[in-house]
């Protein structure tokens, strides 16, 4: 293999790619991405057996051929030549190296056999339909931040696309909980949707994909079967595998008959929140809501802290309620409200609170109270 590309575009894609390749293996093939050059491009493929990237870029290829490299080493290379260079990437006669050269620099990089590069792409999509990045964007944007980091609950360690309904109308719905906190939010069902397996994707492969979503408006399509998803854009592919696991049945936990209603401004609450939660103590983070007809009351205290309180104007007209919230677990959802007004929904001290965007009613969020 021999092939020359311009340093921007080899590095972009191989920033893509070496994201997915894990800092320490076991298995010395998957610290590598694979190299293959054809017909003009060249293909980069990384993974880790649960996630696998393969993005494809132009370049002069002299001679096709496929290798493989150190991953982090070669984006390490390429990030530091000057701006503008041309790189030349050339397979050694006994496939052992990959010669990098570029201006006066000249890398000897060990390859390992392409034939042990796994190979993950294989298997059956029945499901197939295709979404704006921004749904998709908008999805992952205001669902992620419930995702579960509690490993001994695994089931909650992605997010849970399935079809649903709303008031009659199919719609794809994207759900994350950590048990403290839940988000729901929806985007019309796309064509090809309809009869979906419900499933569970991975922390990592949203993650993955958010930074991808950055780079491009169009159009991605997105397969998937019960096991593998599938999302191919631009001139790049992420296959992944699925969380095994049943999520939890979470409509349950979305109370409907909350009655005392609070609507505040989002903003200035949000920065009252912030001010206050300032003296709570690190580990619990509790500030304490006290709403009644004449407004809204913000507290907090901690024995090594002190105390704090502000006030607000608020839309209220239901009886006293005093509660308790984690600040970090509200600011986290008041930060995906993007209109001027919060509605939050509310029963009684212990129980959990539904909160919503006053003209939006394709997220809901859950959160649970606390003792303060």
């Amino acid at each position: 293999m021999k092939l020359t590309i311009e340093r921007a575009a080899l590095l972009k894609s191989l920033n893509h790619v070496q994201s997915v390749v894990e800092r320490r293996n076991t298995i010395p093939i998957l610290s590598n991405v694979k190299i293959e050059g054809r017909n003009g491009q060249v293909s980069l493929n990384a993974t880790d057996m649960d996630l696998d990237i393969l993005e494809t870029v132009t370049a002069d290829v002299v001679r096709p051929g496929t290798t493989t490299a150190p991953a982090h080493t070669l984006y390490e290379i390429v990030r530091k030549l000057p701006e503008g260079s041309q790189v030349e990437l050339e397979q050694s006669g006994d496939d052992s190296q990959l010669i990098l050269r570029s201006g006066r620099s000249r890398f000897t990089l060990s390859s390992l056999p392409v034939d042990d590069y796994p190979v993950m792409s294989g298997g059956e999509l029945p499901f197939s339909f295709t979404l704006s990045a921004e749904d998709l964007k908008g999805l992952i944007d205001r669902t992620r931040f419930a995702i579960s980091s509690e490993e001994t609950r695994y089931y909650l360690n992605g997010i849970y696309l399935h079809a649903a309904t709303s008031d009659g109308v199919p719609v794809l719905r994207a759900v994350a909980t950590d048990g403290h906190r839940l988000a729901r939010v929806e985007v019309p069902l796309p064509d090809g949707a309809p009869g979906m397996p419900g499933v569970i994707v991975p922390r990592k492969t949203v993650t993955e994909l958010r930074k991808l979503l950055d780079e491009t408006t169009l159009d991605v399509t997105v397969s998937l079967s019960e096991t593998k998803i599938r999302f191919a854009f631009d001139d790049a592919m992420m296959t992944s595998k699925l969380i095994d696991g049943t999520f939890p049945d979470y409509e349950r936990v979305i109370p409907a008959d909350n009655d005392k209603v609070l609507e505040v401004d989002c903003k200035s609450f949000s920065q009252a929140v912030d001010r206050v939660s300032a003296i709570s103590t690190e580990k619990s983070r509790a500030i304490k809501l006290s709403v009644d007809k004449g407004g809204l009351t913000l507290s907090a205290s901690s024995p090594e802290n002190g105390s704090a309180v502000e006030e607000l104007e608020a839309a209220y007209d239901a009886g006293p309620i005093e509660i308790g919230f984690n600040s970090r677990y509200l600011l986290d959802i008041l930060a995906q409200i993007e209109g001027d007004a919060a509605r939050f929904a509310m029963a009684d001290a212990a129980s959990p609170t539904v909160v919503r965007e006053v003209t939006d009613s394709s997220a809901v969020y859950v959160l649970m109270p606390m003792r303060v």
